[in-house]
């Protein structure tokens, strides 16, 4: 059997699309495969950068431990379409804006956190999670049942 060039490119073409296409699928995880429902956090800093990327926007912090140091944090929230929807859009996330995050921390114990709300200076709330991924269900998102027994 002879191969033509135009069938050789046709190929790689097609292998280069699937690969493509694979990446988002990979990226995307649920809650509890990376995220542990016992481990909360709160985290009180400052923001020094916002990533607005699918599938998952991640909202980088300074966060000051009480010995006066400082600590990096990422926290994951959802989707940039569904934050938006939610009242989080760049100009409520500016670099250097003090926000407090309430989330559950990484299950590999690291600085990464998925963020549940986010309360500003003047005490609104805005919730940022994500909603059917596994996380706790707690009453505060305002798309689900309340969790049994309440």
């Amino acid at each position: 059997m002879r191969t033509t060039r135009s069938t050789v490119i046709a190929v790689l073409a097609g292998a280069a699309v699937l690969m493509a296409a694979a990446v988002p699928l990979v990226a995307h995880h649920a809650f509890g495969a990376e995220f542990d429902p016992n481990r909360p956090v709160l985290l009180k800093g400052k923001v020094t950068k916002v990533e607005w990327v699918n599938p998952h926007a991640w909202i980088h912090l300074a966060v000051t431990k009480p010995d006066g140091t400082t600590e990096d944090w990422m926290v994951e929230g959802g989707t940039p379409n569904t934050l938006l929807r939610r009242g989080i859009n760049r100009n409520s996330l500016l670099k250097d804006t003090e926000i407090i995050v309430d989330g559950y921390q990484s299950k590999d114990r690291s600085n990464r956190a998925n963020g549940r709300d986010i309360t500003f200076p003047d005490g609104k709330k805005l919730f940022m999670g994500s909603s059917g991924t596994g996380a706790p269900r707690d009453g505060r998102d305002p798309t689900e049942l309340p969790p049994p027994g309440r």
